[in-house]
């Protein structure tokens, strides 16, 4: 590939990585907004109820909004932040490992709460495979770049 193509690849991953970084961050933040602000539409797929199911609710939405503090500086440089985008990759691992636990831990009769578990797995496994994907290709681009620039050595 050419010097123009290998720029024109790398400004596309860049962009690519910005993007699946910035669509996660905005469902998971518009999810911890609507936890906080309206716990009582949500505790109900938690089995739970009352001021309590809103406490709880509410704690989940603080949590997710804790999470994603690391997103802002991945979707405004993802090169720069490279690593602290391996740490937003690792907290969405965390996630959905700990998610599919917590799912397969469950007994039978808790058909509410398995749906929500299992739209919290289907969300953060696209998130993970579309983050990751955007990285690893960036990551590609960039040492085909770096081994242009010097001359093609390993």
């Amino acid at each position: 590939m050419d010097k123009r193509g290998l720029t024109r690849s790398r400004k596309a991953a860049g962009v690519a990585a910005r993007v699946a970084v910035a669509l996660v961050f905005a469902i998971n933040v518009q999810c911890a907004v609507s936890f906080v602000l309206r716990p009582e539409a949500y505790a109900g797929g938690f089995e739970l109820a009352g001021v309590p199911g809103a406490a709880a609710v509410r704690g989940l939405g603080v949590a997710f909004l804790m999470w994603n503090a690391t997103y802002p500086a991945v979707i405004a440089n993802p090169r720069r932040f490279r690593s602290l985008y391996a740490v937003v990759l690792a907290q969405q691992c965390v996630g959905l490992i700990g998610e599919a636990w917590i799912r397969c831990s469950l007994p039978a009769g808790h058909a509410a709460l398995s749906a929500s578990i299992e739209r919290f797995i289907a969300f953060d496994a696209a998130g993970l495979a579309l983050m990751a994907a955007a990285f690893v290709w960036m990551l590609l681009v960039d040492r085909r770049c770096a081994r242009s620039t010097d001359g093609g050595r390993p």
